[in-house]
This record gives structure tokens, sequence and C-alpha cells, in this order.
């Protein structure tokens, strides 16, 4: 889970649903399985925030614009608009950014670049990434109880799916009314 949430994209998709299930036939505590999984995910999610804080900018810069930086989606005019969002949002960009593929293991880049409060960024970043993992782990726990162990992962990945879009939608939602309340006080 700390690999998820640091720069390396590794979905706790694959980890979180299948101890639930492991949790569900009574070889592992599910409170546990979400209790470490968010914790691993705050670890990782410090790393990028503390490095971000402490590298700075003109690496940051320098990294998305490298052909690293571009094979994990990251670019200058990327970063720059993420900051600026960012200083206006980072409560609910926090929370929002652990919901979303894809944001979910870069969104404490601008948090370390902003230097958010660290207590708020860690409250924020818990609460979203503890309810993401209650939401794997509710899956793959109710999947114990209807899905062969064997057709496990094609199921975890089919409802995964399916919750990807649901999330991207709900943040399109927030990102549209922060900027509906930004236009609207203009």
């Amino acid at each position: 889970m700390a690999i998820e949430s640091s720069v390396i994209p590794l979905p706790s998709e694959l980890v979180v649903p299948p101890a639930a299930y492991k949790a569900a036939a009574g070889e592992l505590n599910i409170y546990l399985v979400v209790f470490f999984s968010t914790l691993g995910a705050l670890i990782g999610s410090l790393v990028n925030y503390a490095l971000a804080d402490f590298i700075g900018r003109p690496i940051v810069y320098r990294f998305a614009n490298s052909k690293l930086g571009h094979l994990l989606m990251l670019n200058e005019e990327g970063i720059k608009k993420t900051e600026a969002f960012f200083d206006k949002n980072g409560a609910i960009s926090i929370f929002t950014g652990r919901l979303i593929p894809g944001v979910r293991h870069l969104i404490s880049i601008p948090a370390g670049l902003s230097k958010m409060n660290l207590p708020k960024f860690i409250l924020y970043t818990t609460l979203g990434a503890g309810l993401w993992n209650i939401i794997l782990a509710s899956i793959g726990y109710y999947l114990e109880s209807v899905v062969p162990k064997e057709m496990l992962m094609t199921k975890v990945q089919e409802y995964s799916s399916h919750l990807s879009y649901v999330f991207v939608v709900f943040g399109c939602l927030v990102f549209g009314y922060i900027l509906y309340k930004a236009l609207q006080k203009k």
C-alpha cells in the first residue's frame, strides 16, 4: 500500500480485496486489513509529501519534463495547474484525490510543494485512503461468499473498474462545483 501511494502506481485493488477475501474466510482480521492498508497508504503519501517538500519545485519540474516523468503522465503545465488548484482547494483535493484512480498516488506531491499543514494533510489522506480501503475491503469480503477463489481477481477487476468510473465522476462533480463557486465569486 505504501508503494501504491508513492509515485509507483501499484493498484491497491491487487492487495486489499484479496486480503479481505481471506478475512471473510477467517484467515485474517478485516479491521486489521483496513487499518494496515490505510497506514501503508499514509506512509507512501508522507514519503511523496516529504520528497516534494524537501526537494522542491526545481527538481519536481525537471522530473515532470523528463522521459520518466512523461511515462508517469507528468508535465510542467500539469504541475502548475495542479499547484494553482491545490492552493485554493487543498483539503478537499487530498480527500477526493485519494478516491480517484491515477490521482491517488500523485496527490501528495502538490501538498508537499505547497507545504500544506502536515496534520491537515495526514487527516485528509487518512480519511480518503481509509474510505477507499473500506470500499475495497467490503468488495473482497462480499466476494468470498459468492465467488470461488480462482475467479477472485477477475471479479475484483470488474468491480474496481466500475468503482473507478464512479469516483472519476464524483471527482469531476467536486471539481465542477469548486470551479462553479470560483466563477461565481468573480
